[in-house]
This record gives structure tokens, sequence and C-alpha cells, in this order.
């Protein structure tokens, strides 16, 4: 790709992102204006009954709820572009703090998941792709099915019921060993208590995956040129080497990367379910206990989260595809 053309698709690709935070940061505050949660009350919590009328209107004030709509907005916007996203209500501590100390943990939770959804996906799509028709394609075909039908939460249930409570294999939640100090906790503790979260999260994936594979490895080896590579006497296996897995491989990397809003959004019902302290459990709490800079700040971030994916896999599939690098249509 030229650097006009490459600058020029990285100025677009800006644009697109400033234009799309723009548009979720005010719907997001819209509807969390009209939330039946009240944020001072949340704040004030159990000492409600000790407060005064004066003292919660002097508690509005300070937060500026007491003024109008629009200014809240404006004096919010102001504030991010200055690099502030407030301080949270719940954790009373600044948001970006509350956001890169969760996201840590997710983080982890979230690539590892990624990493098994998509090795195991590619080597499953290219198995039932491989052998289309046989038993083993429709087997893997109707697990994909019953797995893009489960939700995540239920799945994450029934591996907690089964591995921890009925089997005692695995704890049954939170990222380390409760009564540890953090420092004392192991590598081996902290992936004792991400397998079962991975898991959930990775099995959800792998069904996307598999599918798009399994149907663009068909359409390859059904082609003219695997046909006639076939006939000048290449094995399956060769076929399948030289012709199958490059062009396989580009629907299943693109799928990867477009997955990431899936995956944060299986992180929230995940991490609720394990009690993982991640980045998806603050977004339940800030909702439920009316931390609106907590919940506008994780709604931006997670923006720029899927955003992110969704351009790295327009970049690879370009890298990768010469027809798209060379300014082709895709």
């Amino acid at each position: 790709m030229r650097p006009q053309k490459l600058a020029s698709y990285f100025i677009s690709k800006l644009l697109r992102l400033v234009l799309l935070l723009f548009a979720v940061s005010l719907a997001s505050f819209i509807l969390i204006s009209f939330s039946p949660v009240d944020p001072v009350q949340s704040y004030i919590g159990a000492e409600a009954s000790r407060v005064s009328p004066e003292q919660r209107k002097e508690i509005e004030a300070y937060w500026g709820l007491n003024e109008p709509l629009i200014d809240q907005y404006k004096k919010w916007v102001t504030a991010i572009l200055q690099g502030d996203l407030g301080t949270s209500l719940l954790f009373r501590a600044p948001v970006s703090h509350v956001i890169g100390e969760r996201f840590v943990a997710s983080f982890l939770l979230m690539a590892i998941a990624w990493i098994l959804s998509g090795v195991i996906g590619l080597i499953l799509g290219i198995l039932t792709g491989s052998k289309h028709g046989s038993w083993l394609d429709r087997s893997i075909r109707l697990y994909c099915y019953i797995l893009s039908s489960t939700p995540s939460f239920w799945l994450g249930l029934l591996l907690l019921m089964t591995f921890s409570v009925w089997l005692g294999w695995s704890p049954v939640g939170l990222a380390s060993p409760a009564g540890i100090l953090t420092d004392e906790v192991t590598i081996w503790q902290k992936l004792n208590h991400l397998i079962l979260p991975a898991l959930t999260l990775s099995l959800l994936g792998v069904a996307q995956t598999t599918l798009h594979t399994r149907q663009k490895l068909i359409e390859v080896l059904a082609s003219e040129y695997a046909i006639y590579a076939k006939a000048k006497g290449e094995s399956d296996l060769q076929l399948l080497w030289r012709h199958g897995l490059r062009n396989a491989a580009l629907p299943a990397i693109s799928i990867q990367f477009a997955t990431f809003g899936e995956l944060f959004g299986g992180a929230v019902l995940a991490e609720q379910v394990f009690s993982y302290p991640g980045l998806g459990q603050a977004v339940v709490q800030a909702g439920l206990g009316g931390d609106i800079p907590l919940l506008l700040g994780i709604v931006l971030f997670s923006t720029i989260f899927v955003f992110t994916g969704n351009s790295l896999a327009d970049i690879i599939y370009r890298l990768i595809d010469p027809r798209l690098r060379n300014g082709g249509r895709q």
C-alpha cells in the first residue's frame, strides 16, 4: 500500500473512531440520565437516613447533578478531553485507575480465551471442511450449533456446578484464593482461578470460527484450481496444505479479530458468574450502583477496545490478501 493511501486510511479510521465515540458517549449519557438508579443515593449508601435534604442538595451541586443535562454533558466531555474521566462513586478512586486495574485482570482472561477459541476453531474448521459430509463433519457442526445457541452465563453455571461443586477440581470463583495477600498468590493459583472463566469464553467463541473456516475450506476444495491440482496427482493432504490452509485462514483471522465485542460481552457475564474481579464485573457494579462516571468511562473504553479489534482484523486481512493490499475491493 502506498504511503498516501496508508495515511488516508489511518486518518479515515481515526475520524470514524472520533465520530463513534461522540455518538456512543451522547447516547449513553442520555440513556443513563433516564435511569431509575439515583447516583446520589448510591454515593450516600447506608448513611442515607442521616443525610438531610440540604446536604443532599450540596452533594448534587458538588457532582453537578443539579445542572441541565446539556451542561452536564459539556462538562463531562471537556474533562475527558483534558484526560479526566472523573471519580468513581463506588470505588472512591479515579475512573482511569479503576479501569486500568480491572482491565489487567480481564485482559489475561480474554487473551487466553481468544487464543484458545481461535486455535481450536481453526483446527475443527479444517477437520470438518476436509471431511465434508462425513460423520465427523455432522458431529462438529452439531456441536457448533449447540454452542451458538447456548447463553454464556448458563454454560458458566454448568461448568461451575460440574467442576467446582460436584468434582471439586477447581475453585468456585474469584481471581485468587480468599485470605491470601496479593503478593503471596502464586502463578499456578491465578491460572487455577482462570481456567473455568477462560474455558467458558473460549468454548462459545469456537463455533463461529469453526463454521466460517469450514465453509471457506469447502469452497476452496471445490474450486477449479483445486480440482485441477487433484487431477495432476496431488494427494488430499497436499491439496489441503498448499491450497486450503491459506485461503481458509483468511476468514478465520478476520473473524477472530472481529470478535472483540462478543469477547468483551461474554466476559461481563462470565466474570459475574465466577465472581472474577475484572472489567466486566465492574460494569455490572457500576450499573447497579449508579456509578455514572465509571459506567460511562467503561463504555468509552469498551468502544475503543472493540473498534481496535475490528481495525486490526481489517489491517491483517489486507496484509494477507494481496488483492486488498493492492487496492482491490473486498
